[in-house]
Order: structure tokens, then sequence, then C-alpha cells
């Protein structure tokens, strides 16, 4: 009796999410001919295409591998499974990528892998010590990609054809390399090479140079994935005072980087929710908390308020931790702990936008680094380096490269469309086919450069996911520049203009990184936004509704903004309006003791006390600013939130007393209490710390009752923390503890920006919610 033939099967499957650039198709190919199967695979628009053959059990085991086994770099988000009839097909091929309407992305930029570092210092190796080593698993994806899908000739690649042997590597299915769009190697691929500060080339060895101008104090410009870096040694304080000088940033933290984990724990602690970010193929900048204050900190990290670490992640950076440790052989010194600190900074002078290009770091830096490392790659889209406060419950600070193009949020339903943030810490957002994506951090929209820089991203992204907008969404304000190009591009397309208040956008934010559809109560706390009433706010209670809808429930006591914009960088001023709201010309003898060297002080207290300073604000921003300069003395905003973040970090080293609490009147949660008891605690003797301390204990504890009052009557139990103030982790965690003790669910952003990095996501939250 003869045995019946296995059942021949077909299937077409369709494959979306990160699934090109991270070796899936190799994967697809290996794995088929492991379990005897034909057919084929290819690149779309769409993302992955895939025509299988086989007998039933093996297509069954083909199927869970595919979804269990991806690439350590592929994210399989969508997954379409349909049987079709048989063809008698005989082996397995790769095909020609094809075009099409584009449903999937292009890969992340990702640190270099260590299949690539072992060859990168291995003198039997024909890419030994090659600044541009990479293959499938790492190296830049968005930062050189013109257009999807993501092939060499949509590259900034394409003008370097491949050697023999480079290109027996990419088009073999088995090799690591296979269709590693940016592969190459010195016979064929850009190099790198070192320049003086008058753009002429330095003999010798360029990172062996490079390495002792570091010794020597001197700023080295270098060429990395998204953009230039300024390095200098960390270790220096004169050198790092010389950056500062030259840059033009006075006191803004500077993050620096270690060859390895070791060398970081020497100076630093690094929990292990850090760890793994700082390990990860991402490789952003972790904010951590010193082991102990040492004297080189002050100069990158003024103030002790964290200090931003990162690891090396471009063969570059290896090849020139390689030659500051005297280029030792073989590959043990790599995890041994090197005394080399770097401050590695965005070389974005003037706080204009990135530098990327060679001869626009040669013209723009020429006044700032003493050499410049570069090399012949060009930089498509610019992305400066991700930021993120480390702890146990990390949060971005800023979002771009190794993160950008990823997804942030899924909706259902709803058309395509663009949202163009705030005017700080500018991003844009995008709709597309129930996905919502963020730009790479833009920066603050307060220079031509910058606003030139984000309509370029507008325009390399809307190309790059083939974006077709049916609306577009911006701020509330009437004047934010942010607000101008949006009106402009809707004009210019014949598009719906949706205008959003700027807290409801932080609010919904968070509520579509997490997927919540409402109600909720939104405490949303930050510096500015543009209010309802044409007033601004900054200390607002919330609901949000599923529709996108929003009622303010409450909000902070209102109080005078004496110079307007220049109480955010003068934090005497607010003082100064609280202390007269609460005590009147009684205010006087104690603000003279303390800001006595302010010439504008007494008329601005006469002003206030006639009633001439009419703008007032709910800012929980300003209010941060008027304890900081309560607590700490007479301190300016060098940078954004500087004072808050002094204030933070003198809090770390008090034990908080009993101030009065706030009182909380009709929705209305006033801190003067708070701040009066905070002001007699000091002149009975308390100390800073305990003082600084003791406000944020006060604050939270205010906040806290205030979202309890409000929960009850409003029947809601899902309470989110959304704007830039909640970085601040003092207050976080103790507001989160005493509304969780209660039955309350809080939740804050994660992947999405806090501040105002992630409002565009709100934006488009609300336009399709209310669609």
């Amino acid at each position: 009796m003869k045995t019946a033939a296995p059942e021949t099967l077909r299937l077409r499957l369709q494959v979306g999410g990160e699934v090109q650039g991270v070796g899936f198709r190799p994967f697809v190919y290996r794995l088929a001919l492991d379990l005897g199967l034909a057919g084929w695979v290819v690149n779309t628009a769409g993302g992955v295409v895939i025509e299988v053959e086989g007998g039933r059990e093996r297509l069954a085991d083909f199927e869970t591998r595919l979804q269990s086994q991806p690439p350590k770099n592929a994210r399989i988000e969508q997954f379409q499974r349909r049987e079709i009839p048989p063809v008698g097909a005989t082996g397995f091929v790769i095909g020609q990528s094809q075009g099409g309407e584009v449903t999937t992305r292009i890969g992340i930029d990702t640190a270099l892998c260590p299949d690539c570092l072992r060859e990168l210092f291995d003198p039997t190796d024909r890419r030994y010590l090659y600044p541009l080593i990479t293959c499938t698993h790492c190296g830049p994806r968005y930062t050189i990609t013109r257009q999807i899908p993501y092939d060499r000739a949509n590259t900034s690649m394409a003008s370097f054809p491949l050697c023999h042997a480079c290109a027996a590597e990419y088009t073999d299915p088995l090799d690591r390399r296979f269709h590693a769009e940016p592969v190459a190697c010195p016979e064929c691929g850009p190099m790198a090479r070192l320049l003086d500060e008058t753009g002429q080339p330095l003999p010798g060895d360029c990172f062996v140079e490079a390495a002792g101008l570091l010794r020597q104090g001197k700023i080295v410009a270098v060429k990395g994935l998204g953009g230039f870096h300024l390095l200098v040694d960390a270790l220096n304080p004169e050198a790092v005072a010389r950056l500062r000088a030259r840059k033009q940033r006075e006191a803004k933290p500077l993050a620096v980087m270690g060859l390895n984990l070791p060398s970081l724990r020497r100076w630093l602690n690094v929990d292990p929710a850090s760890q793994t970010l700082l390990e990860g193929v991402e490789r952003p900048i972790v904010v951590v908390d010193p082991a102990k204050q040492e004297p080189w900190m002050e100069q990158v990290s003024p103030g002790g308020v964290g200090i931003g670490a990162l690891l090396p992640y471009t063969p570059i950076h290896f090849l020139l931790f390689h030659a500051l440790a005297g280029e030792p052989s073989g590959w043990d010194w790599l995890e041994r702990p090197c005394e080399i600190l770097l401050v590695a900074t965005s070389a974005n002078p003037g706080g204009e936008p990135l530098v990327t290009g060679n001869a626009e770091a040669l013209a723009r830096l020429g006044g700032i680094a003493d050499a410049t490392l570069l090399h012949d790659r060009d930089i498509v889209i610019r992305a400066d380096d991700s930021v993120v406060l480390g702890g146990r419950a990390p949060v971005f600070l800023r979002r771009a490269r190794g993160f950008v193009p990823r997804p942030v949020a899924r909706l259902e339903g709803g058309s395509d469309g663009v949202a163009f943030g705030g005017d700080l810490k500018n991003t844009l957002a995008f709709s597309r086919g129930g996905e919502i994506f963020l730009s790479q951090h833009i920066g603050d929209l307060d220079n031509g450069a910058t606003v030139a820089f984000a309509e370029e991203s507008l325009t390399h992204l809307l190309h790059v996911l083939d974006l077709h907008p049916q609306w577009v969404a911006c701020d509330l304000h009437p004047d934010f520049r942010s607000t101008r190009l949006a009106e402009v591009f809707a004009a210019r397309h014949g598009l719906p203009l949706i205008r959003v208040q700027h807290h409801h956008a932080h609010i919904a934010a968070v509520m579509a990184e997490r997927g919540l559809q409402g109600p909720v109560l939104g405490v949303a706390l930050d510096g500015f936004g543009w209010g309802e009433d044409d007033q601004p706010w900054g200390g607002e209670l919330l609901r949000v509704d599923g529709d996108g809808s929003m009622r303010r429930v409450g909000h902070l006591r209102p109080v005078a903004l004496p110079g307007g914009d220049r109480a955010a960088k003068e934090p005497w001023r607010m003082v100064v309006a609280w202390l007269v709201q609460a005590l009147g010309d009684g205010a006087l003898p104690e603000l003279k003791r303390r800001f006595a060297n302010r010439p504008l002080l007494e008329p601005l207290v006469q002003r206030l006390l006639a009633g001439k300073e009419t703008a007032t604000t709910t800012s929980c921003g300003r209010l941060f600013d008027a304890a900081a300069a309560l607590i700490l003395g007479d301190v300016d905003n060098r940078y954004e939130g500087q004072a808050p973040m002094l204030l933070e970090g003198a809090a770390r080293h008090g034990v908080a007393g009993d101030f009065p609490p706030c009182d909380i009147t009709c929705g209305v949660l006033d801190p003067t209490p708070l701040l009066l008891g905070v002001l007699r605690g000091q002149q009975g003797g308390l100390g800073v710390a305990d003082a600084a301390v003791g406000f944020h204990a006060g604050l939270a504890k205010g906040i806290s009752q205030w979202v309890l009052q409000a929960a009850k009557p409003e029947n809601v139990t899902d309470v989110i923390l959304g704007g830039g103030c909640w970085n601040n982790r003092l207050l976080t965690d103790a507001v989160r503890m005493q509304l969780e003790l209660h039955g309350l669910s809080v939740t804050n952003a994660s992947i999405i920006p806090g501040g105002d990095g992630g409002i565009s996501a709100g934006q488009v939250w609300i336009a399709v919610m209310k669609q």
C-alpha cells in the first residue's frame, strides 16, 4: 500500500513594522532553506512580502519561528497570512524591491554591533581599523535615507560603488552584510580625515593625532551618525571652560562619554534601568547621579543636577578611545575601565541646528574646534543624541537619534495629518495609517536656522512616510512660529487647521502613548502655554474625554508676571510678584534685603501695588522659579529650567519639615501659605536643603489634595501627569505615591517627551479624536 504524499500548501505573508534594513530578508531566506521550503521574499513600500511553499508542518514551524525569532533590530507589528494555490516552486530566492503605497518605515540608527567591533580591531580582517565599518545589524539607517524602500540607491551611499569583495558580501544571502546598504571597506567606501582649524589636512594617523589634541586640552569636532559632536577632555576643567566660552554655553549641562560601563561607574551611579538604556542599540544620553561630587563635575554640570552619560556608538568613537588608550592590541581593553572621559556635546553653535555637512562644519565650527575629524558619508537628515532621564522609570527629555522614526502611539481610525507642536523643544508629529510618528528633536524656534530645519524635517518625513495630510494641527498661541508655519502649510495645501490648547495637548500626548480613552484628570504643569482666556497658563487641572474634548477643572492661583518673558529668565521677579500679592508693601523690606543689587526692584514693587502689571500667569514653572530665588538666592535662568533644577538638586540633601499647606478653594490651588512658610522658616534659620525639600513636599501634598478633591465629583480614577515640571523626580514620585495610596491610577509620559517635545503628538491625538 502506497503512503500518501505530504500535502503541499503555499502561503502569502505580509509583514509590517521595522523590517527593512535589519537583516529580515536574509533571516527569512535562511529559515526557508533550513526547513526545505520554496518561494521568495521581497521588500515593498508596505514592508516585507513572503510567498512560501511546502508541507503543512514545516510551514507552521516557519510561521512560528518567523514571529518568535526575528533579527534583534526587527519589530514585527503587522502580520497578515493567507493561503494561495501552490505553484510547484523549487528553491527560495530574495527578489527585487517593489514600490507602491508606503506603509512601512526606515529602521533606526543603531550602535556598532559586537561582530563589527571585533572585526574593527582584528588585524587579519580586511576592515581592520576602518572607521565606517557596518553590517546589517548596525550603523546608520534613518539619517542616510532619502526615501523608501530602504535600498542603497535611496541612501547617501549611492555614490560609493561596491568593490568586488563588498559586492560579494552584499549579494550573498548567507552573509551578515547581505543588502547592508551602508556596507563599504577601505577599497570602495568613504574615508575619515583630520583637518586643522583652517581646513588643511593634518599629517599622520587621524585618530592618533586627534587623541593627542584631546590630551592637550584641545577641542575636536567629530562627525557621527546624525551630526557633529564637540569633544574635549572632561577631566580638564580649563579645557571644558574653553569649550563653554567658545560655544557660548555658559551653564547648561554637558554630556560625557566613557569607553564602557565600568569607566562610567567609576564616577556615576548607574542603576539597572539606566544600564539597559546605555548599552542598548539606540545609545541615548542617560542622565544619572554622580557617585560622589568630584571637582570636574561642577564645570560639566554646574549645581550637581545630574550628569548625562553615553557610551561610544560609532566605529570612529571606538577608534578614538583606542588611540587615547595607547593603541592596545586585542580586545580585552574594551572591557577594562578606562581613565579617559570625554565631553561629547552637540556641535550646534548659538543654539542653532546641529552641524551635519563637512563644509558646514569648517564654516560654522572654525572658531570653536581646534581640529575637525570628518568622513565622506553624507548625513541626509540631522538627528541629535536622544536624552533620557534615568532611574526606575526612565522618561525622555529629547527623542531623536536611535528612536526616530519608530512610531510612538497607535490610533483607532482617523485620517492622516500633521501637527506642528510648539515653539520650545519643537517636534513635528504625523498621523499615518493609525500610527503616530514623532520627528526627531528640532529645537527652539527662536532663530531662522531652526525654523528652516523644521521645514526641512517636515518635507523629509512627508516624503519618507509617503504621507498626504488631510488636516493640520497647531498650538493655540497666535504668535508662535510653529503656528505660523502651520497656517502657511494649511493655506498652501487647502487643508483645515485645528488649533489645540497647549496643556490639553500635554495630557493628550500621554493618553496617546498609553492608549487611554478617557475620561482622565490631567495635571499639566509647565512654564508657559497660551490659555483659552488669552492668558498664560501653566498650572492646570483638566478633564479630558475620549472624544478629544477638554474642560478646565482647576488651576494655580494667578499671579502677576512682571516683565513678561523676562520673568522666565530672572526668577527674582516672581518672588516679588508672590510676596507683594501676599504681603502688599510689607514685603518691601524683605525683598530689599534679598535683592538689593536689582535696581528695578522698588519700581517693580510700586507697579505691582498700583496694579500696573496686568499680565498674570498660573504657571507652575514660574512658581518653581520663585521658590528657587527665595531659597537659593538671586539666581538667574541662564537656560530653561535652570533654577528649578538647582532647587531639586539642593532638595536631595535636605530633611522635610512641616510648612503650612497650600490652600484649595473652588478648584484654585494657592501656594501662598507654603511660600510664606518657607520664608518664615528661613528667617528662623532653616537651611537651604531643608527649605528646598520642604517646598517640594508641601507642593506635592497640595497638588495631591487638589486632584483628590476633583476626582470624586468628576467620577474619574485615571490621572495623567503632563508637562515639563514633571521631569522633577522628587515632585513626581511624591505625588504619584500619595494619589496611588488613595486608589487612583497615575500615568505620565515615557517614550514621548513629557515636556514641549511631546505636544505635537498630543495635537495629533486630539485632531483624530475630534473627527
